[in-house]
């Protein structure tokens, strides 16, 4: 499920290996996934032209295109991914857009075609990004505690809602939660300074570690790497992990660490 470090991952891949570049071709392989747009209006728009340096807000990819008031727009849904390929390599069966550069291709690639790709005029005032809170990266400790503040929700169901913090999803929700010893259904309103810090400061690590490596990493230190075993165990305590859904979400937590 692509979150903040997944979608950081593939500005990466964009930025290294198409930014600047020519696009020579657009192969729309399953016109289901171009939302503004069909095939022909997106050959138009991007055929012999360049994107600019891409950047990221949330969970969304943001491909400007150089000297026109288009942009790209990425969303990978719960299983979508943005790969480099050489002009050789094999075609992938969920490959569902292909953008030919003289050194390779990008290719989008996505299962359950959930998001896919926008073609808009101006996105940061209107579109797809309109009502996005604030990239989770650039909250400061007192900024989320405002947000925070400001919702009668479970604190789990509020960081991951995308019109309040951008960026988070179901992994990091819980992961965060877990570091911060707060249980997932505990009134986002109801934390108090202490337990915001937490917050921010698990938000903080988590993303830096996630980002370095490109994404939410399953390592056996992390809830992460717990959660989805038949009988998972806290790493840090050894309890057997807690299953529900909370606010239509699957949720893992910690009952010893994570107490009600």
């Amino acid at each position: 499920m692509p979150e903040l470090p997944d979608v950081e991952g593939f500005r990466r891949v964009l930025a290294e290996h198409a930014k600047g570049a020519t696009i020579r071709k657009v192969d729309v392989l399953d016109r289901q996934v171009l939302h503004g747009t069909d095939a022909t209006g997106l050959r138009e728009a991007l055929s012999g032209n360049r994107f600019a340096e891409p950047r990221r807000h949330g969970k969304w990819l943001i491909a400007g295109i150089d000297g026109d008031r288009q942009t790209l727009l990425f969303h990978f849904g719960m299983t979508g991914e943005l790969v480099w390929t050489e002009h050789d390599a094999p075609a992938h069966r969920y490959d569902r857009v292909v953008f030919g550069f003289d050194s390779g291709e990008l290719r989008y690639r996505d299962l359950r075609k959930l998001k896919g790709l926008w073609l808009e005029r101006e996105p940061r005032d209107h579109g797809e990004l309109a009502g996005l809170g604030p990239d989770a990266c650039l909250l400061s400790r007192d900024e989320l505690g405002k947000l925070l503040s400001r919702s009668r929700g479970g604190v789990k169901a509020t960081l991951t809602d995308q019109a309040v913090v951008a960026g988070l999803g179901n992994l990091l929700g819980d992961e965060i939660l877990w570091r911060a010893r707060l249980h997932p259904r505990e009134r986002a309103d109801r934390l108090g300074r202490g337990d915001v810090t937490r917050v921010h400061a698990a938000m903080v690590s988590v993303l830096r570690q996630g980002i370095r490596v490109g994404r939410v990493p399953p390592r056996p230190s992390w809830l992460t790497g717990h959660r989805n075993e038949p009988s998972g165990h806290c790493p840090r305590c050894g309890t057997v992990l807690s299953h529900a859904r909370i606010g239509g979400r699957a949720t893992v937590w910690c009952p010893r660490c994570q107490p009600v």
